[in-house]
Order: structure tokens, then sequence, then C-alpha cells
């Protein structure tokens, strides 16, 4: 009788592994660290959404525990990616495929460090390529004005909005950084907000314009003792009950303005007013790591992107060198040519 084959290292690794803590398991381990380290729970919220449907699929598959995951199990899920349709019929774009591979990746370089699993098969994946999208839109200066301007300042919660969303074009700050800010964070002698632990948990100053800051007090004199009847939160923008806008309230808000009030055929509520801003002042001759310092981005490559929208400059010479618009001015600058002496005359003014 044959003696049978004991298992290898790798098998009885393995064995020991299916023992201990699952996937899912893991996965709530490597968030508690996350959130140890400082993690925002909007981040940790985040990291959950892309990695959860992952343990989920390879539950479904009976593979419960990390080291069963090997590179074909990886590509299998990239392709199940790839085909996967949203509840609106529409595939995942590629940097949603990107973003929910790349977590899969960080957790598993985290179950590397842990000694969980022996390699990383995440880190052969090959990734699809990133897309270099543009702002989906962006308002004109005279379509920002519309917006602003539909609204009925003569109601308290109207001057609230309008004073909110001058605030929102004037610094292009993001939607959360306006829902966090506090009364004492608007300098009105130096003429700036100070954006406390915005993306990235930093701190930054930006400036505000007259105009917007001017909207502002008439909102703290006129409307914001009256929602402090009963509470007061401390945020600078309140609801009627005292306390902060939330994130969602403010997205409400700035899409029912734009196509309800101002009617403009835009997708696009808060964000609309930062990718505005930026572009705005790119046209008008802005430095970009000017616009950089302001929107708070880590990268300059971030903001060139709006270097591609600011369209007027490339408008300018274009008119100044394209050839049909150089005749057309051409033509504009000739005077009419005077008609020469003995003109022929009309048969009909012959006959009068």
């Amino acid at each position: 009788m044959t003696k049978p084959i004991p298992p290898g290292p790798e098998a009885l690794y393995l064995r020991r592994q299916n023992e201990n803590a699952t996937q899912r398991q893991q996965l709530s381990a490597w968030l508690a660290q996350l959130e140890a380290q400082g993690y925002s729970p909007r981040s940790l919220e985040g990291y959950r959404d892309r990695v959860l449907p992952f343990v989920v699929w390879c539950e479904d598959r009976g593979l419960m525990h990390a080291p069963q995951i090997s590179l074909p199990v990886l590509e299998g899920w990239q392709r199940h990616l790839r085909a996967y349709r949203k509840a609106d019929g529409n595939t995942l774009a590629v940097n949603g495929q990107l973003s929910r591979l790349c977590a899969v990746r960080s957790f598993y370089r985290w179950l590397l460090k842990r000694h969980v699993i022996l390699y990383n098969p995440a880190e052969q994946l090959e990734l699809p390529k990133e897309e270099k999208r543009l702002p989906a839109q962006v308002f004109s200066e005279q379509e920002t004005r519309t917006v602003l301007q539909s609204l009925d300042t003569g109601t308290p919660l109207g001057l609230r909005n309008r004073a909110l969303l001058e605030i929102l074009w004037s610094t292009g700050i993001r939607r959360m950084e306006a829902a966090s800010l506090m009364l004492c964070d608007v300098d009105f002698t130096r003429g700036v907000v100070n954006v406390r632990q915005g993306k990235g948990k930093k701190d930054r100053v930006v400036p505000v314009g007259r105009a917007a800051l001017g909207w502002v007090q008439r909102y703290l004199r006129d409307v914001r003792p009256r929602l402090t009847a009963h509470r007061d939160s401390g945020h600078l923008f309140l609801t009627n009950r005292g306390t902060g806008l939330k994130r969602g309230t403010l997205t409400w808000l700035a899409g029912q303005v734009i196509r309800e009030t101002a009617r403009l055929d835009k997708p696009g509520a808060c964000h609309i007013f930062r990718h505005s801003m930026a572009t705005q002042m790119l046209d008008n001759g802005a430095d970009t790591r000017h616009i950089q310092a302001i929107l708070g981005h880590e990268k300059l490559e971030t903001t060139q992107i709006y270097t591609k929208v600011a369209i007027a400059p490339l408008q300018r010479v274009h008119e100044k060198t394209h050839p049909a618009e150089r005749r057309r001015r051409k033509k504009a600058r000739q005077p009419e040519a005077p008609e020469p002496d003995g003109a022929a005359v009309s048969p009909d003014s012959a006959q009068g």
C-alpha cells in the first residue's frame, strides 16, 4: 500500500489560512486600520464600496480567503467589471473600473504586509489606461449671472441661497468645504475664506470677492438671526432648524436653481461653479499655479485640465490667424466703393 503524499508548504499554509479570518473579516480589519490612521469617514466609505463587491463576488464562487485569490481570479473580476451594467443600463466608465481595481490592489498590499498572503497577485494585474476627461460642463460668465440672478432674494432662503452660490462661484470651494464653513471662517477684513480640513484634511486660505462678501453680509444681517432662533450650530449657512446644511441638500439646492429656476439645460450642481470659476479666471489671464492654490489641488496636472477648457485664448488666436477670419476682417475694414460716373440707369428709372 502506497503512502499518501504529504501536503506541501503552500497547501499547509492555505489550510491554516482557511481556518482563520475570511476576506470579509480582513476587509473590516483593514478599514479599522485606515480609520486609526486618520482617514475620513467618506474615504472609508469609498474603500468599502469598492472592495466589498469584489469580496461578495469571490464568496459567490466559494473563495472565502485571501490566499485562494490568484491572478486569474482577479482577471475574472476585471472582466466582470467591464461587462457590468448599472441600473440605468450603462456600463461602468473606464475610470470607474480603475478605481475599483486600485482599491482591491491597495487591500491586497495591506494583506501582504500582514503576511496574510505570500505574494500579491493584484500587482501583476494589467490595469486599464486612465481616461483624461475634461469637466463635463462649465458656465459662461453670462450663464453664471443668469443662475445667480434667478434667485428671489426677497425671501430669507432665497437670500441665503444667493450668498451660498456666490461663495461657491467666487472661491471655487468644494461642496463639502462649503457645508463645513463656520461663521468664523469668513474674514471680511482680509477678504478671504479659511477652508479647514478640506480634501485630504488640508487647510488653505482662499480669496473671496467683494461682491460675494456683500451678499454674505446681507445674509448675516437679515436672515441668519432668524435661522438661529432656537439653535445655532455655528455653521455659516444654516437650515431653518439652525443646523448646518448637508452635502446632499447643497446638491439638490444648486441643481434646482440651475435647471428649475434659471432653466438652463445643463447637468451638474455645486461642482459646476468650481469648474466655471477656474475656467473663467484662466480665460481672463490667471496663472495656472494661482488657480491650483485656490482650488487646493495637490498636483499641477489636475489644474491643467482646465487649460483645455479655457477656450478664450485659443479663440483670440484663431480669429487673428485663420485665413477665413482674416479675410472677413479685411472686408469689414474696406469702405464701400462709390458708383462710377455714368453708371447704367435701370429701365424703370429711365421710364420715370
